[in-house]
């Protein structure tokens, strides 16, 4: 597995001051929180199903912003990664990499849109 990026969580005039980390592999998205109990969530590149950015005012000025990620994961079906540096180019490169992922692993979104609970069977006969 290859680090392709890592931040911190960017707390008051944008410092990485807190105890959340993000890190994206060629393979994963790991989300790792706290500093005496520690929780880690990771999630599947190709399980990511949307990708977006969010940016105010104040974070502008501090040059962080925030990027929402929806995925097709039971347990983490949508987080934010808060206030990294570079968020804009970050959420590129997400996206590129779960592109990469998909093709190498022939996987389509549409494979994540429904299991088969969602959707009426066709009448047998």
């Amino acid at each position: 597995m290859v680090q392709l990026w890592s931040d911190k969580k960017r707390t008051i005039f944008a410092l990485p001051l807190s105890f959340t980390k993000y890190t994206l592999t060629d393979e994963k998205l790991l989300v790792r929180k706290g500093f005496l109990s520690i929780s880690e969530d990771e999630i599947r590149l190709y399980r990511i199903t949307d990708v977006s950015f969010h940016q105010n005012l104040r974070d502008r000025i501090w040059g962080v912003g925030n990027i929402h990620i929806c995925s097709a994961d039971k347990t983490l079906p949508e987080f934010d990664i808060m206030r990294v540096k570079n968020a804009r180019a970050v959420m590129d490169q997400i996206s590129e990499v779960v592109e990469n992922v998909r093709n190498e692993k022939r996987v389509g979104v549409n494979e994540f849109m429904a299991d088969g609970a969602d959707f009426p069977h066709p009448p047998i006969g």
